[in-house]
C-alpha cells in the first residue's frame, strides 16, 4: 500500500473510537433489557439477595428493590444482615431483630438481625456448658451457622411472599451462604456421632459435668434446625426461587470484586444474572466541567468492561444524585429506575448557557441593525 494512502495514527485512533462506540452502542440494543422488571415478573422468587463491596448503595438498592417488589407480591420482606444496620437510616424509621410494618405500606416489612455467635443459646439454661455445647462450638463458624438458622426458622413461618435480604460486605455475605452447607454438614457429623455412641454419649456427658436432658433437648433443637437447613439450601440454589443481584459502582476495586462474587456464587451453584451499577454519571450532566468530564470518560471505560463481561446479564444504571436516598418517597422516586431505564435531564448548566448565547445573538442582531440604519 502506497505511504501516502496509509489512514494516519490519529485517523485510526479516531476509527477505533468511533468502532468501540458502535460495538457498545450494538452490545446494549443486545443485551437483557437494563431494569429488574424481570424480578418482578418471577413470581417464583421467594429469597432474593443483594450484595457487593462496601459503599456502593446495597441498601439504597435493597430497599428500593422491595418497595418495587411490594407493588406486585402480597407480601414483603426486607432483612439486613449487615452489622452496620442501615435499613433504619434508610426508611428513617426504627427496625429491630421482630418484622415491622413500614410506615406508608401495608404489606412491607422490615427486620436488623445480627448472625452473631451470641445469638445462638441451643444448649438448656444460661450457659451453654455440657459435652455437646463444647463439641458444637470446636466446628468452625457453626454457632454463626445456627444463628442463621434460626433466623431462617422464624422467617419460614412468617409466610413472606418475598424476602430481600440487605446483606453486609461480599466477604461476609459470602459466609453468609455458606452457612447452610456448613451447618448441614456440622449437624450431621454430631448427629451421627450421637447415634452411634448412643449410651455412652450420655456418660459422657455425666462425666463432664453436663445434664443428659440438656444435651437431649439440643440435639432435639439441632434435628429441627437440620431439617430446616436443608430446606433453604435447596430453595438457595433453585433458580425458580433464589436469585443474587449484584451491586455495584463503575470503578476497578467494584468490577473486580464483583466478578469474585459471581465467580462465588457460581461455586455455591447460586443463581445470578442482574447487576445493578449505581453511581453512574451521565454524559448530559456534565455541563462545561473538565473534572466530570474526566470522570464520565474513566466510568465509561469501566461500564464497558462491565457489558463485556456480562453480555447477558440484565445491567441496570444507576444516576449519581445530589442528595441521599432517605425517606419512603425518596426510595419510591429511585426505585423507578430500577424497573423503567433511567433518562437524564439536561444540565442546568447547558440550559443557562444556551439561553445565554441566544440573549447574546439578539442583542448582537440588534447592533447590526442598528450599525446598517
Amino acid at each position: 500500500t502506497d505511504v501516502h494512502h496509509r489512514p494516519s495514527r490519529r485517523a485510526n485512533a479516531r476509527i477505533g473510537v468511533a468502532s468501540r462506540a458502535r460495538t457498545r452502542s450494538r452490545m446494549e440494543e443486545e443485551a437483557p433489557p437494563p431494569t429488574l422488571e424481570n424480578v418482578l415478573d418471577q413470581t417464583s422468587l421467594k429469597w432474593i439477595f443483594v450484595g457487593g463491596k462496601g459503599g456502593v448503595g446495597k441498601t439504597t438498592t435493597s430497599c428500593s428493590l422491595a418497595v418495587q417488589l411490594s407493588e406486585v407480591r402480597e407480601s414483603v420482606l426486607i432483612i439486613s444482615t449487615d452489622p452496620a444496620h442501615n435499613l433504619s437510616d434508610a426508611f428513617r424509621q426504627k427496625f429491630t431483630r421482630h418484622p415491622t410494618l413500614v410506615d406508608g405500606f401495608d404489606n412491607l416489612y422490615a427486620m436488623e438481625v445480627d448472625p452473631e455467635p451470641e445469638d445462638a443459646h441451643l444448649a438448656n439454661g444460661e450457659e451453654d456448658d455440657g459435652f455437646l455445647a463444647d463439641l458444637t462450638s470446636s466446628i468452625p463458624g457453626i454457632d454463626e451457622a445456627m444463628s442463621f438458622a434460626e433466623v431462617m426458622k422464624q422467617v419460614q413461618t412468617m409466610d413472606y411472599s418475598a424476602i430481600v435480604f440487605d446483606t453486609a460486605p461480599t466477604g461476609h455475605t459470602l459466609r453468609l451462604l455458606q452457612f447452610p452447607t456448613v451447618l448441614e454438614k456440622g449437624l450431621n457429623k454430631i448427629l451421627s456421632l450421637k447415634s452411634m455412641m448412643g449410651g455412652m454419649m450420655a456418660q459422657l456427658a455425666k462425666m463432664m459435668g453436663g445434664q443428659e436432658e440438656g444435651e437431649d433437648e439440643m440435639i432435639t433443637k439441632m434435628a429441627e434446625l437440620k431439617t430446616v437447613v436443608e430446606k433453604v439450601n435447596v430453595q438457595f440454589k433453585d433458580p425458580e426461587m433464589t436469585t443474587f443481584v449484584c451491586v455495584c459502582i463503575p470503578e476497578f476495586l467494584s468490577l473486580y470484586e464483583t466478578e469474585r462474587l459471581v465467580q462465588e456464587l457460581a461455586k455455591f451453584e447460586i443463581d445470578t444474572h442482574n447487576i445493578v451499577i449505581n453511581q453512574v454519571l451521565f454524559p448530559e450532566r456534565a455541563g462545561g466541567s473538565k473534572l466530570l468530564g474526566s470522570r464520565i470518560k474513566m466510568q465509561q471505560k469501566y461500564l464497558d468492561q462491565f457489558y463485556d463481561l456480562y453480555e447477558d446479564f440484565h445491567i441496570v444504571k444507576m444516576p449519581l444524585l445530589e442528595e441521599e436516598v432517605r425517606g419512603v418517597e425518596a426510595l419510591r422516586s429511585f426505585s423507578n429506575s430500577l424497573v423503567h431505564p433511567y433518562k437524564p435531564p439536561p444540565a442546568p448548566e447547558m440550559e443557562d448557557e444556551i439561553s445565554k448565547l441566544q440573549q447574546k445573538i439578539i442583542e448582537l442582531e440588534a447592533e447590526i441593525r442598528a450599525l446598517k440604519a
